[in-house]
């Protein structure tokens, strides 16, 4: 028996989720280690996994055509290898895919695998035939449906069922016939497996005679202690019935030694704890995967089946390299080709902007060769998909706002297409230079809509090529060092509050793993055999990127000619009418499958509810021209001056600092501007390059190439930027040029620079990159600054044809802010949840506009914010419901609709005209909207309670008031600390006060400055301020923390040093209200800093405002921290005192 005479065909990946324990690379590489002929990657009801184990062992096998092909190259030999030569160095070994089929009827398990691409095609569609049936992240599947997908499949029957309750899918989309499972499947929770399944005999039987020679039974030898009678059990079945059997190990993890996270998967997976887990845990770690003497060892009374493993895998001529791809043909007029409909286009579009008779050159120029290259590269049906999306979103009404972005959507053919709006005449972009021929995939557009109407956008494409052709991208969600802290922790008995301080002390969302000196925040210590279980297994969920489970991509349409689910299986999404595939972004650049990406933005929103409002109010018709200049001098003073809170890509606090610095005074500027303040810039040190340079207090004449080449390539390159390399096409450029890159490796370093954080491999370019440039005559210490800079990009770089798409978005909110900025405001609040800031910032800023804010109130709100006329002419801003946390907007519109016929008197009159439920009212009253009633929130609240929901029969016909008079109950006034803290607790905002306005004489007594002073004091300075904390960034390498502090006064900026995080990571941590001692630090443009030394958490002062009202002021959005919640209090308490802050929306 030779050594490779076995394979594994029962290996489940980590796809199979939460129950395999090992990535699909290293099932593949611990197979290959061992010595396996092949192995068989067969994951539960999914091929999520297959393309990870298919590009772990293709790539490898293709470096090693490469070598090879080069050594036949330098010996004068044609460089194409044979298929001799292939087989030689791609080895024996083989990959085949399938799928465990786990069926809701009771029938054993099955394995499936394709024989060849047909074989596929049915497998993908059985998949999504189970999928669509149930909801996300279910699979309902019964034997029939096998019976009708059986063509080009081999089956390995397992004798036992795994079935688990699954849950029928409600509100089916209507696909291909696919009906539910059972006729009242939508009406029941869940579909249980039946108590008494099918005869293993009986299901063995009729697939013998549906697909003969098609049939094994797959028997297996895990030291349960009855293995050899089991054996022989199954060999008498499988004697019967005329099917061999196979030897598997069914292994869920590559070796031993992960049996442990393996059991705490399980655990996780059925919500239970390792203590109670019983006999739902495997006895032993036998589940791996074994060397095939191990094999033959075990099989001794049945060698057949291993050998059986060997002629399986010759079965099976099936490989994920055989799946084309054939994007949708968009369809064109007769006569037309693709790109000669794409280009009648185009010129007619060019002939209406530039005039009848003369197209300038350059665009000329331009679009005979981008459609040269259109056409060269088959293109232009994706073009026209992308153009028809556009015009679907424009001829909406009112119209949809889009713009797209991407290294083809700033091109000629884009501009005119309508697809973006920035024009090439008067901007120089890269389109086709750097789009490698080897990528056999096209441009990069995204087209954003606004984020509220995007969803119509997204069910057009699935009307428009059916739901078999269409789908969205996958995503997987992977164990981050939170989720893993918990479920760890609860899978290993841990209690809930040793559980929270342990994640606690977790910063972000991109640790490897859970440190030491965590753990010992946490107060504990390693030596605790438990807390060190803990760590070592969380650990192994976070040293390499663990799924979870599967969601959608962002808006990642994948679109195929023919059928999407004979390629891939589809799967329902969370919300009703989406569906995605099993893949993700990576799988598909993998398989190279076309995607487009359709994306939400929420300023596309918030402008045009601006533009909206601008025409109501009679400040001017607008639209998103592609013919606004982005010249007008007054709004770029507004952003030198760095006011800029609410404005799109340019309103965090990094941004604002940067503005008075960079000074902005053209479109380009802001480009520069968008991309600058970025994780790679700032670490590949091109940030402080750039501004000495721009503000001529560095030369920037750059160095030329030895004699022979052009002296002038980086001025070229780098002129706009002043010598450094800011965007990632400027960065691929660089390398074509300075160090003879071809367009392949060019891709290649694209791609690392986009997976850095992931892959890690910027490193293999460092000596193409370096040698190259000093070959050509560079220095070498210039060439390593240069890979220094571009390695940055690995950290989030940013490529102009992106910057320049945001840039006139950031053009046109400045504009929108610094001309109207009631509208501004009244946009931003209705367009949320977006952005940086949260209401009570953007509303603080809008009075600093001197935009008057007007509370909400029962006789002028409406649902959303409004604005109304001053007696000035003036625009006010209007509060509306939708700021009241709880209310719906039918309840507002409701309202509404009473208070046109006419006036409310009371709150007895809202209730009884408007039909408010009880809740709606109490909403009302506790949120002070009834001062227009005469009646504060006490008043209001007494009242509202009192007072009926509807109007009773009895009185309907005579329209009476229900209510009695009552004497004055005399309430307390609630003062004013009280009214602000229920304001935040109903609104999130208040109008009244600060409530650092209350604790003010505290500080002030203690020698704590406000934000205000602290901004004012002199460079150096020590000072301690105080103030409420809005976010906490920690960006780039980490070697800094941004906290960004508000009081009544103002913001303060601190800025804490790695080294004193580690001190105060508590107080840092956990702070609402936080304390800053250090020094101000003051720029020569006027930007202030505060460089701490000291924190301290004064968040208890907040309860000096409030006996009865929990004041925890929202964070922003961007805030890196999130905080674990108080416990709900007991229900007998006030409504407001268990409505606690939503945890914040980070971005990582």
């Amino acid at each position: 028996m030779t050594a490779a005479a076995y394979a594994e065909l029962a290996a489940a990946s980590h796809f199979s989720f939460l129950r395999g324990a090992s990535h699909p690379s290293d099932m593949v590489a611990q197979a290959i280690a061992l010595g396996l002929a092949g192995i068989g990657i067969a994951d539960r009801n999914t091929v999520a996994g297959v393309v990870r184990a298919h590009v772990a062992l293709d790539r490898p096998r293709q470096q090693a055509r490469d070598a090879y092909s080069a050594m036949k190259k330098d010996k004068g030999l044609d460089p194409a290898l044979t298929d001799a030569e292939r087989e030689t160095v791609d080895g024996p070994f083989r990959l085949v895919v399938g799928a465990r089929l786990v069926f809701v009827d009771g029938t054993p398990d099955i394995i499936a695998y394709p024989r060849n691409r047909h074989g596929w095609g049915r497998l993908t569609r059985l998949l999504t035939t189970g999928n669509l049936r149930a909801e996300k992240g279910d699979c309902i599947l019964e034997f029939a449906d096998l019976l009708a997908y059986l063509q080009d499949l081999l089956l390995i029957v397992l004798p036992a069922s795994t079935a688990e309750p699954q849950r029928p899918r409600r509100n089916m989309v209507d696909y291909d016939g696919i009906a539910p499972a059972a006729p009242d499947a939508e009406k029941r929770l869940v579909l249980v497996p039946p108590t008494v399944p099918p005869s293993l005999e009986g299901i063995l039987h009729r697939l013998v005679r549906e697909a003969p020679g098609r049939v094994w039974l797959g028997v297996t030898m895990l030291r349960q202690g009855d293995d050899r009678r089991r054996l022989a059990r199954l060999m008498r079945i499988g004697a019967a019935a005329g099917v061999p059997l196979i030897a598997l190990n069914e292994a869920f993890f590559a070796g031993p030694n992960q049996r442990p996270l393996h059991d705490v998967l399980c655990c996780v997976r059925v919500g239970t704890t390792i203590v109670d887990a019983g006999r739902r845990l495997d006895a032993n770690a036998e589940r791996h995967l074994k060397p095939p003497g191990e094999m033959l060892r075990l099989f001794a009374d049945c060698r057949q089946a291993v050998t059986e493993t060997i002629d399986f895998l010759a079965r099976i001529a099936f490989s994920l390299d055989q799946l084309s791809y054939e994007y949708p043909h968009e369809p064109v007029p007769a006569r037309y080709t693709p790109v000669g409909w794409l280009a009648r286009l185009t010129v007619k579009e060019a002939r209406k902007r530039y005039g009848s008779r003369t197209i300038p050159e350059k665009v000329r120029r331009n679009l005979l060769e981008e459609l040269a290259f259109i056409r060269e590269h088959n293109f232009a049906f994706y073009f026209l998909t992308v153009h028809d999306i556009v015009a679907f979103a424009r001829a909406q009404e009112p119209p949809i706002l889009c713009q797209g972005r991407g290294s083809a959507a700033n091109s000629t053919v884009c501009f005119l297409l309508g697809v973006t709006s920035v024009d090439p005449l008067y901007n120089d972009l890269l389109f086709s230079r750097f789009i490698s021929a080897d990528r056999g995939e096209p441009p990069d557009i995204d087209v954003d809509f606004e984020h509220e109407r995007r969803e119509e956008v997204m069910q057009y494409i699935y009307r428009r090529y059916g739901r078999h052709r269409a789908a969205i991208a996958s995503t997987v969600i992977h164990y981050r060092p939170r989720s893993a802290v918990r479920d760890v922790g609860k899978a290993l008995g841990l209690s809930e509050d040793v559980i929270t301080r342990l994640s606690g002390t977790v910063w972000g969302s991109f640790s490897s793993e859970l440190e030491e000196k965590r753990v010992s925040e946490a107060g504990f210590a390693l030596d605790n055999p438990e807390i060190a279980r803990v760590q070592a297994i969380v650990g192994q969920l976070l040293a390499t990127p663990f799924p979870r489970h599967l969601s959608q991509h962002v808006g990642g349409f994948v679109l195929t000619q023919d059928r999407l689910d004979e390629t891939v299986p589809l799967h329902n999404a969370a919300m009703d009418a989406r569906s995605f595939i099993e893949w993700d972004k990576d799988d598909i650049d993998d398989l190279k499958l076309m995607k487009v990406d359709v994306l939400a933005l929420g300023m596309l929103t918030c402008i045009r509810k601006a533009f909206d409002l601008m025409r109501d109010h009679g400040l001017g018709e607008h639209t998103l021209e592609v013919d606004l200049m982005a010249e007008d001098d007054n709004v770029y003073a507004m952003l030198r001056k760095g006011d800029s809170i609410g404005v799109f890509q340019v309103e965090s606090r990094a941004q604002i600092n940067m503005l008075p610095r960079l000074r902005p005074k053209e479109l380009y500027d802001l480009v520069i501007q968008v991309a600058i303040v970025r994780p790679g810039p700032i670490q590949g040190d091109m940030v402080h390059p750039y501004l000495r340079r721009r503000n001529g207090q560095e030369d920037h004449r750059l160095p030329s190439p030895g004699p022979g080449y052009n002296q002038n390539e980086l001025k070229e390159i780098l002129g706009k930027t002043l010598g450094v390399p800011l965007f990632q096409e400027q960065a691929m450029n660089l390398a074509i040029t300075a160090a003879e890159f071809t367009p392949a490796e060019a891709n290649q370093l694209r791609r690392a620079m986009a997976t850095f954080r992931n892959l890690g491999n910027m490193n293999d370019f460092r000596e193409k990159l370096v040698g190259g440039m000093v070959r050509r005559g560079y220095e070498r210490d210039f060439a390593e600054r240069c890979y220094r800079q571009i390695e940055g990009f690995g950290s989030y770089g940013f490529p102009e044809s992106h910057a320049l798409s945001f840039a006139r978005l950031v053009y046109v909110s400045s504009w929108i802010k610094h001309y109207h900025p009631a509208v501004f405001a009244c946009a931003l609040l209705n367009s949320q949840p977006m952005g940086f800031y949260a209401p009570a910032q953007l509303v603080r800023d809008a009075r600093e506009h001197d935009v008057e804010v007007r509370p909400i109130d029962v006789s002028y709100s409406v649902w959303d914010n409004s604005l109304e006329r001053r007696d000035d002419g003036s625009l006010a801003l209007r509060l509306g419901f939708r700021q009241v946390d709880g209310f719906r907007e039918d309840w507002a519109n409701r309202i509404a609709d009473a208070r046109a016929v006419d006036a409310f008197v009371s709150i007895e009159d809202v209730a009884r005209r408007a039909g408010l439920p009880e809740r709606g009212l109490r909403l009302i009253a506790d949120a002070d909207a009834c001062r227009s009633l005469g009646a504060d929130r006490r008043a209001a609240l007494w009242e509202a309670r009192r007072t009926p929901a509807a109007q009773l029969p009895l009185f309907a016909a005579a329209d009476a008031h229900e209510l009695g008079t009552e004497p004055d109950a005399q309430l307390p006034e609630m003062p004013l600390g009280e009214q602000v803290a229920a304001d935040y607790q109903m609104t999130r905002l208040s109008l009244k006060a600060h409530p650092m306005h209350f604790l003010r004489d505290l500080f002030r007594g203690e020698g704590v400055l406000s934000c205000q002073q602290t901004s004012n004091a002199r460079d150096g300075r020590r000072v301690r301020t105080a103030g409420i904390v809005l976010v906490r960034q920690r960006p780039g390498e980490g070697n800094a923390i941004f906290v960004t502090l508000e009081d009544e006064t103002g913001i303060t900026n601190a800025l804490i040093w790695a080294r004193l995080f580690e001190r105060y990571r508590r107080p840092i941590m956990a702070s609402r209200l936080m304390l800053i001692e250090g020094q101000v630090q003051r720029s020569t443009e006027g930007v202030v800093h505060l460089m701490a030394t000291r924190i301290a958490d004064r968040t208890a002062e907040l309860d000096r405002l409030s006996e009865t009202e929990d004041l925890r002021p929202q964070l922003l959005r961007a805030d890196e921290v999130l905080h674990p919640q108080p416990p709900r209090a007991p229900m007998h308490r006030h409504p407001r005192n268990v409505r606690l802050l939503p945890k914040s929306r980070d971005f990582h």
